[in-house]
């Protein structure tokens, strides 16, 4: 399965890119263009200075875009129908158009980085051409994992990763896919590769946690036996606990959830509220939108607040 296609991301030639436009082609250049990509307007003349300081500028930004933005420069000595009836006054002035309207723009040659940052804010969320969208691989991605086809959701992950070696989704995803195959070391050196400013994201936090109860799970004896030790004595908080962390280990979330909930129903305050906070750590495992998650809070609640 190939997702990103690597052999097709050569960035749109210069040409491409950058153009002259005159009163009679504006509306193709500009106009029907910026239906498809945003496209900047820079009105500018000969004799202009601050023109002649400006243009390289905007040049090397829109390339350095690969595609996501186009430069059209329309001479207003040349063409002063356009700019007359924009109510253009002083130049350089730079006029961005999205979707066949004029969205932003600037007057004056402004530093670099305000253009960078003008470029930046402007294509925000713009596929450029031959790039793949990594949103909708991503969701894709999770589609196929939600399926259980774990190998081809890793598949998935892993070539985002060839595209985007920082990408915190796919690599929570990754880490997911290991963790639940079971191989726990792959998971744990995939979640290393996450920056320590990006450990509080929702999706790594939910990798590390399960995890972290896999990792508990293996301190515990069989199943069988906990289950022996719980129906001897129904009191027996901490076997009930250890049975709950072992049946989740094993992707039995419901009985998981109803082994800790009756520890909150019988005694809250066990093991300084242990139960519950284990509990809390399942549905962050899970994930906010598991089957077992809506169901095991909406029991709880009834549980805390009745």
């Amino acid at each position: 399965m190939t997702i990103i296609d690597q052999g097709n991301g050569a960035a749109p030639a210069a040409a491409d890119l950058i153009k002259d436009t005159t009163t009679q082609t504006f509306v193709k250049d500009v106009i029907e263009e910026s239906k498809r990509q945003p496209v900047l307007i820079d009105f500018w003349a000969e004799w202009c200075g601050p023109c002649k300081q400006l243009t390289p500028v905007l040049e090397k930004a829109v390339k350095a875009a690969k595609g996501k933005v186009k430069l059209v420069k329309m001479n207003i000595d040349q063409h002063p129908a356009i700019p007359g009836q924009m109510g253009i006054q002083s130049i350089p002035a730079v006029i961005a158009f999205v979707n066949g309207q004029p969205a932003d723009g600037f007057m004056g040659a402004v530093p670099e980085s305000q253009v960078n940052a003008f470029i930046e804010k402007l294509t925000k969320g713009v596929t450029a051409p031959g790039e793949p969208n990594i949103a909708e691989i991503l969701q894709e991605a999770e589609a196929v994992l939600a399926e259980g086809d774990t190998a081809a959701a890793a598949q998935i992950y892993a070539e985002v990763l060839q595209h985007d070696s920082t990408n915190i989704p796919a690599l929570a995803g990754l880490a997911k896919c290991y963790a639940i195959s079971g191989a726990m070391e792959q998971a744990k050196q995939t979640l290393a590769m996450v920056p320590e400013s990006k450990r509080n994201d929702p999706a790594v936090k939910a990798v590390q946690t399960a995890i972290d109860l896999a990792e508990q799970a293996k301190q515990l004896g069989p199943i069988a036996e906990l289950e022996q030790k719980v129906a001897a004595n129904p009191l027996d908080h901490q076997a009930r606990f250890d049975l709950a962390t072992a049946l989740n280990a094993k992707g039995d979330r419901a009985a998981a959830t109803e082994q800790l909930l009756a520890i909150v129903k019988r005694d809250r305050k066990w093991n300084d509220d242990g139960a519950r906070k284990q509990l809390v750590q399942f549905f962050e495992a899970w994930g906010g939108a598991d089957e077992a998650t809506v169901e095991g809070r909406k029991r709880l609640s009834t549980i805390l607040f009745s």
